[in-house]
């Protein structure tokens, strides 16, 4: 049991392979490579994030519930890479991920329907980190195997991993912030969560559907547009009502 563990994660705890790497130019330019990966890869990664970060009652409590989450994806993400040979083989996994997304969404809209109000605290706050963490475990299955893919150096796939998790957690705090502006813009999150249940059920090797990352940024983009269509249409209703209240009032 030892001798496999420091088979797996040895390399991560090597000072010289660490050196290596970091002095490398051609190193760097497969990190940079990995990291548009892990972006493109997670865009879907990001929209379920903001959704399950959105629901917390205060800004304080979301932006710790990034930053915790964070912290737990980068764990994860160690954990997951060195275990990197063997994930092919749970493509279970993702059926697991489908159905519990599926249920985020099933729920959100059964909570909007019943008029239910959301509800604060910590323990809001760690459910939503633990389904944060929860989620990056599932959406990074894609990007670690197609990181071996390019590179079999496991430092290499673990700082382009990170550097992607960053980034894409600043992604998720621009939703954030633009749905704090355009509520119409959560629903929109909850609709696309079902949709990538979908993409992450087809995808398993008994189907074999693999949908494209650029048609989900083009249904992403697509989704938005109708959203931003429907809150000016509904802000100029309500000015349309208001003016002539102003009329009688002069």
């Amino acid at each position: 049991m030892l001798h496999w563990l420091v088979e797996l994660y040895g390399p991560f705890f090597s000072l010289h392979a660490w050196e290596n790497v970091v002095t490398s130019g051609a190193d760097w330019a497969i990190i940079f490579s990995l990291i548009m990966i892990e972006c493109l890869l997670s865009v879907d990664n990001a929209v379920v994030l903001a959704a399950q970060t959105q629901k917390l009652p205060t800004l304080r409590q979301k932006e710790k519930a990034l930053i915790y989450g964070l912290w737990g994806s980068y764990v994860m993400r160690f954990l997951m890479i060195g275990l990197g040979t063997f994930l092919i083989k749970v493509w279970w996994i993702k059926v697991v991920g489908a159905i519990y997304l599926l249920y985020l969404s099933v729920h959100f809209f059964y909570q909007r329907h019943n008029q239910q109000q959301k509800t604060g605290g910590s323990s809001k706050l760690w459910q939503a980190v633990i389904q944060i963490v929860f989620m990056d475990a599932i959406f990074s299955v894609d990007s670690i195997l197609a990181a071996l893919a390019v590179s079999s150096k496991p430092i290499i796939v673990l700082i382009g991993g990170l550097i992607g998790i960053l980034v894409m957690r600043g992604v998720a705090q621009l939703i954030l912030k633009v749905m704090r502006y355009i509520p119409e813009l959560e629903s929109m999150a909850y609709y696309l969560i079902a949709i990538i249940a979908v993409k992450l059920f087809l995808a398993i090797p008994q189907i074999n559907i693999e949908i494209p990352a650029s048609w989900f940024v083009a249904i992403l983009i697509a989704a938005i547009g109708i959203t931003l269509l429907i809150h000016y249409g509904k802000q100029k209703k309500a000015r349309v009502k208001t003016t002539p209240y102003k009329q009688l009032n002069h």
